[in-house]
């Protein structure tokens, strides 16, 4: 009898706690999911990028600041973190975060670079170089692309990152020369614009030739010579104009 009254004068804290307990998590959701991608972001930090010798700092430093879950499309969040590409619109991919990691040390980025991207897709890469240089110019061919990566720039608080609709294999000469260029999407040959657009002492890293044989390319510009050689072999979407055509 003692044990049954002793339950019934505890009953109603425990009915009260339980409200407390279902209202914290019903109304904050996104704290705890939060938490668990900021874990899973540097889980993937650790064994994805360091352990394949990814080693300069600012590099690791934005990859554990940007969150990638924000670039994927709700489907795929949790896959958001995992060690391969993720579909987006328009047929499109965001690149394996090994390859973004690859990429962008490769180009070798100081804090004062000013970066082009051709082939903004989801975003994910522009974020990334805009928390190591300056100012990024990205140019995406697909509007809905495009005007989505936008504004998550915005949401996120991006003011170095500058983008537009348009012909990536044209560039973007208005605001050449760039520091560096980075290019997401693979054409069969490497566009001269491009290399007009490089700064002298640029670097450039550019996916060159026609699935399922492409080879990821890093050229210098020095003294006004363009010199450049093959470092991993990779799998990209092509790059095409306006019209769907493929260059």
């Amino acid at each position: 009898m003692n044990y049954l009254r002793s339950y019934r004068n505890i009953q109603p804290l425990i009915v009260f706690y339980t409200y407390i307990l279902l209202f914290t998590l019903i109304s904050f959701p996104s704290c705890a999911q939060n938490s668990d991608f900021a874990e899973l972001r540097q889980h993937m930090v650790r064994t994805q990028i360091e352990t394949r010798g990814i080693s300069d700092p600012k590099v690791l430093k934005a990859f554990q600041k940007v969150e990638r879950h924000r670039f994927v499309l709700p489907e795929y969040l949790p896959k958001a973190y995992e060690d391969y590409p993720l579909p987006i619109d328009e047929g499109q991919t965001i690149s394996q975060p090994y390859i973004v990691a690859f990429m962008t040390e490769s180009l070798d980025l100081k804090p004062s670079d000013k970066i082009l991207e051709i082939g903004t897709g989801s975003g994910y890469q522009a974020a990334i170089l805009a928390e190591i240089c300056d100012s990024v110019f990205t140019i995406e061919i697909f509007p809905k692309l495009g005007e989505k990566a936008s504004n998550i720039f915005s949401e996120l608080g991006y003011k170095n990152i500058f983008s537009k609709i348009g012909d990536g294999y044209k560039g973007w000469p208005e605001n050449a020369p760039f520091d560096a260029i980075i290019v997401t999407c693979s054409p069969s040959h490497i566009p001269q614009p491009l290399k007009e657009q490089l700064a002298e002492g640029g670097r450039m890293i550019i996916p060159i030739g026609s699935y399922p044989s492409q080879s990821l390319v890093l050229l210098e510009k020095q003294k006004g010579k363009i010199k450049q050689k093959k470092i991993l072999p990779v799998r990209f979407v092509p790059m095409i104009d306006d019209k769907g055509k493929k260059y």
